[in-house]
């Protein structure tokens, strides 16, 4: 790794110093100065601030239920930043043991008898349980690929990713192999829509996932670099 590389973006920014330093007044470098620190600084600050807001959520809404003489915030006189998360992952692991064991199957089956027989609830338990499984399993295929297609007409094109091969009455009514396509929107790629499309109309793009979604929420600022 080059440490006296800058960044890309920071160097466009300075470019213009470098090449026309005799011209630029006072103002435009101290502009051009500003602006580099912000590329600079600004994701770092909200990359803390998104962690940092979220392990203070955590121990607001975890750490009351710890028992006043086994809370180390207690008798300590600092708070210990992330101690929710700890206990959540802690909770987890316990949880994903006591699974294992016979006792534990046995309850949580009966736990899924019972919801699974509450109406409304056992269409949300049984929606969020299927994402998660697909999601978790190391075998899914799900947002591993990027691909490129034409949508909504012939010679517009839009980036999507395959989050598996129809199946079921989907790929029964088609005459082609067909593809899930997951098209997310522009700024906020957490909502999107769900095409079906023939994998013979797919074009099945060299860049990673991470690269894909960067181009997509960056509004196509973001290229990723090409592959030879």
């Amino acid at each position: 790794m080059n440490t006296d590389k800058l960044p890309d973006d920071v160097e466009d920014i300075l470019i213009d110093e470098k090449n026309d330093n005799s011209t630029k007044t006072l103002v435009a470098k101290l502009r051009n100065y500003f602006l580099a620190g912000v590329v600079v600084t600004a994701p770092i600050a909200i990359t803390v601030y998104i962690v940092w807001t979220f392990l203070e959520f955590l121990d607001r809404k975890i750490t009351p239920f710890i028992p006043y003489s086994y809370n180390p915030n207690s008798y300590l006189p600092f708070d210990i930043p992330g101690l929710g998360l700890i206990i959540t992952v802690v909770f987890f692991i316990i949880v994903g043991w006591f699974t294992r064991n016979f006792l534990g199957r046995l309850m949580v089956r009966w736990s899924e008898y019972i919801v699974t027989r509450v109406p409304v609830i056992n269409k949300i338990y049984v929606a969020i349980k299927h994402v998660l499984q697909t999601i978790m399993s190391s075998k899914s295929d799900a947002f591993k690929e990027v691909v490129m297609f034409e949508y909504p007409k012939k010679d517009i094109w839009v980036l999507g990713f395959v989050t598996g091969t129809s199946k079921g009455e989907v790929q029964e009514k088609t005459s082609n192999e067909t593809m899930n396509i997951f098209v997310p929107t522009t700024p906020n790629p957490t909502s999107g829509f769900l095409l079906f499309i023939p994998k013979k109309n797919l074009i099945y793009m060299d860049m990673t996932v991470e690269e894909g979604i960067k181009l997509i929420v960056s509004g196509g600022i973001i290229t990723p670099p090409e592959r030879v």
